[in-house]
């Protein structure tokens, strides 16, 4: 499909200045000075993160009740219960409190509430597991802040809930004798963005601190922080970033047994990056929860034993084979419905329904009919029960949850985000749905959000990209929102002749720019569409990132393209 080009601004003064102090390659400093990186702290700061940049945990709000309370706790033998959510971040989260808290206190367990049986966050289930089995206090991890009505009940029971979440609170927040979110508006915490595992780490660190021991017994568990950080997708900046480079330090030389695991399945054998965590490691993880039961997830992080944590991967490694069968099925099923029906050209919106999806991937398959086929607010729905349950994804500046929320009086239960939401709603409200769902997304959308955007950093001359704009380039890890891989643009790119197809679908690049200038190699994936571009003997333009390519034991600079299109 054709993408939009945009070319980020630019901000000469700043990165003169920057230049100036840290003489490097000028378009590195553009590049720094896009990252809100401006002077030569920033940049030691972001270049060379110590875990002595983390703030204080003690100046987040509640703190103090927090560990007063789990003290008194252990003080009284009450039975404490560590609950989280069924993805990366609440089992990564409750894998770190509950195993750091474990050493010092027997009388503990942890709870993952049942994706389909109890759906997200808080259950009803899960506190009537609490109240039959005398737990007195719940520390609630990547969720609890909405739910209200449940915690008021649990009080009622004499139940305790701690809760540290990061997702943005209501105007009434649960009576919890404790809560721990960076977003409360009167929260003097000066880092909003962490993830749910990297609360739970700043409550580990304020008791540490308070317990005196070593800040090291809260510091082995940054692997897993490092992994939520990665797969729930929160912005690479401040402390996600220190948080997420020295959790990479440790996946890649003592991980936890779960993770070594899980990366000796995954085979492998590289230096892992936040991108390996994201697309090898947490779908492991994730398909624990939506093909069965995610507390295995939770058993594999916490067990210390090698040989069973590596059978405890296995089961995840196959519920992810499972996962990957099922949601290729299903797209491809979804791709079919859409090319056979003749009004498929003229709507702004997706709304497939099908009784047999299986729930655990429906929004994997929304996400991947925008990202491959039709590039537009996208939900798909299937049979739960006695209701139908649907997983919605959207496009770039599209407040898909709004849309939704404009066809409340449809639904049984809604709730998510500006970008993915979820849903409930009785079967003979299907078509409804999906036609009002349709008419607010035409009234409400602009065109060019139908249209895919590509934002480049710079634009960049082949003659800068040398192994040593490369190698501070690398340093530019650990990549995610706010710090994603620099995307470049480099113009009147012509063809060596060499260029070629390879299995029909991807083309491998030897280009240069102008007559003297180096010749560049790169790969192209899925863009044989775009090959009579490069075949034309014309000069074109190319977007693309800079990778290394190792070959019979020699690493070159290739290009990795995103997308081409003739030159003006």
């Amino acid at each position: 499909m054709q993408k939009r080009w945009t070319v980020k601004a630019y901000q000469p003064n700043q990165e003169k200045a920057l230049q100036s102090s840290l003489r490097i390659h000028p378009l590195l400093c553009r590049l720094l000075v896009q990252r809100h990186v401006h002077t030569y702290e920033a940049a030691r700061q972001f270049f060379r993160p110590t875990l002595d940049d983390l703030h204080d945990p003690w100046l987040m709000k509640d703190m103090d009740k927090a560990i007063s309370r789990i003290e008194l706790a252990f003080f009284r033998h009450e039975k404490i219960l560590i609950y989280g959510d069924y993805d990366v971040d609440g089992c990564t989260a409750v894998a770190t409190v509950y195993a750091f808290l474990h050493k010092l206190y027997n009388n503990i367990e942890f709870y993952i509430p049942h994706r389909y049986r109890e759906g997200y966050g808080i259950s009803a289930e899960g506190i009537a597991y609490a109240r039959d089995n005398d737990f007195s206090l719940v520390i609630a991890l990547d969720c609890g802040i909405k739910s209200v009505e449940l915690i008021s009940m649990a009080k009622e029971m004499g139940i305790d809930f701690i809760i540290c979440d990061h997702h943005l609170p209501d105007a009434v927040v649960p009576p919890a004798v404790a809560i721990l979110n960076p977003k409360q508006y009167d929260c003097p915490y000066p880092y909003k963005e962490l993830s749910g595992c990297g609360i739970g780490y700043k409550l580990i660190c304020a008791f540490a601190q308070k317990r005196g021991i070593p800040m090291e017994e809260a510091n082995q568990y940054l692997d897993l922080i490092a992994t939520s950080i990665a797969a729930d997708i929160v912005p690479m900046t401040g402390e996600n970033r220190v948080l997420a480079f020295h959790g990479l330090k440790k996946v890649n030389s003592s991980p936890l047994p779960g993770i070594q695991a899980l990366i000796t399945l995954s085979e492998l054998k590289e230096q892992l990056t936040i991108s390996n965590l994201v697309f090898v490691i947490a779908p492991r993880v994730n398909a624990a929860g939506r093909m069965d039961d995610a507390r295995k997830a939770v058993n594999l992080f916490i067990e210390n034993d090698v040989e069973k944590a590596a059978a405890i991967a296995a089961v995840l490694h196959a519920d992810n084979f499972d996962r990957k069968e099922i949601d290729n099925t299903i797209t491809q099923e979804a791709v079919s419905l859409l090319q056979n029906d003749e009004s498929v050209g003229h709507r702004k919106s997706t709304v497939l329904y099908q009784a047999h999806w299986h729930k655990g991937v429906v929004g994997i398959v929304a996400s991947r009919l925008i990202d491959k086929y039709y590039y537009r607010p996208t939900i798909i729905l299937t049979q739960s029960n006695d209701v139908v349950a649907g997983s919605a994804r959207s496009v770039n500046g599209f407040n898909v949850y709004e849309a939704i929320h404009q066809c409340k009086d449809l639904l049984v239960n809604y709730g998510g985000h500006f970008y993915a939401a979820g849903m409930t709603l009785k079967p003979e409200n299907v078509a409804a749905f999906q036609q009002r769902f349709e008419e607010v997304v035409a009234n409400s959308i602009r065109p060019d959000q139908l249209v895919p955007e590509i934002v480049i950093d710079t634009e960049i001359y082949f003659t800068d990209i040398t192994p040593a704009f490369y190698n501070i380039l690398k340093q530019f890890e650990p990549l995610g929102p706010d710090n994603l891989r620099p995307v470049f643009l480099a113009r009147n790119i012509t063809d060596t002749g060499y260029s070629k197809l390879v299995k029909e679908e991807h083309i491998k690049f030897s280009v240069r720019q102008g007559r003297s200038g180096p010749t560049l190699s790169g790969i192209g994936f899925y863009m044989a569409d775009k090959f009579p571009i490069v075949n034309s003997k014309k000069p074109f333009d190319i977007v693309f990132n800079i990778d290394e390519n190792e070959w019979n034991g020699q690493t070159s600079l290739q290009l990795k393209v995103i997308d081409i299109r003739a030159s003006n």
